[in-house]
């Protein structure tokens, strides 16, 4: 119970399997989110178990302002602290707003949005108890420059930009850092899945001429919840290899 303590939601992705095991090799302790992505907690799980990092892997809906307080309660079960709250989680439901439906409005929102509400405020009791918190939230350059067909997704991304620089304002006295990164064009599953001709559109956009890892992601929350970045909070940085500048 003497190493610090990263919960990460939405873990078992490419971006958040990648934050999980950079923190590990950081020496965190490591709580495993997922919500009906059991095989893919497990091969993380068992990546994280050859390590030799400590973890535990926790179901929970974090839309769900009920289930985000488990997840948090199990962490302080587990090992007795929560230093650093990733708010990972994420969907998309793309489409024009005229097309769009309610509930695939809504569905964002609460997995993107609300889910960073719900994880929060739960953490950042526990943080202010303990007067020291490192809060990173996963935004998009899609929040701060919009996108057609993405007017949820967008949504919900700006929202956190929001959340990010107001939180860090209430809880800077207390020691805690509250940042937000705003990833462009990260190669993962959900970016593979984009038609060939429109996915070499936008690498063709970008200054850097390739795609993002996720493991640039995670170097940057390195980083922010290093001794380094103890100055730092209420920033958004643009991870994006120029395509938002």
């Amino acid at each position: 119970m003497s190493n610090k303590v990263a919960v990460v939601t939405g873990a078992p992705g490419g971006i958040g399997s990648a934050i999980c095991k950079r923190l590990a090799r950081e020496g965190y302790d490591i709580v495993v989110n997922h919500y009906k992505t059991p095989e893919a907690a497990d091969v993380l799980s068992a990546d994280l178990k050859e390590m030799g990092a400590a973890h535990i892997v926790v179901e929970a809906n974090v839309a769900s302002h009920e289930e985000a307080g488990i997840l948090m309660d199990k962490a302080m079960e587990a090992f007795g602290r929560i230093d650093v709250l990733v708010n990972n989680a994420g969907i998309t439901r793309d489409n024009l707003l005229a097309r769009m439906k309610e509930e695939e409005f809504d569905a964002v929102i609460a997995v993107n949005l609300k889910s960073v509400f719900n994880c929060t405020k739960h953490a950042v009791a526990v943080m202010m108890k303990q007067r020291y918190g490192r809060i990173i939230n996963m935004s998009s350059i899609v929040g701060l420059a919009g996108a057609a067909g993405q007017v949820n997704y967008s949504a919900s991304k700006a929202g956190i930009v929001g959340i990010t620089k107001s939180l860090a304002r209430e809880v800077a006295s207390r020691n805690i850092n509250v940042n937000a990164l705003a990833p462009g064009f990260i190669d993962t599953d959900m970016t593979r899945a984009v038609p060939e001709k429109a996915r070499q559109t936008m690498l063709d956009a970008i200054p850097a001429k390739r795609a993002g890892q996720p493991e640039d992601i995670a170097g940057a929350i390195a980083f922010l919840v290093s001794a380094d970045a103890d100055y730092i909070t209420g920033q958004v940085i643009n991870i994006s290899g120029g395509l938002l500048i």
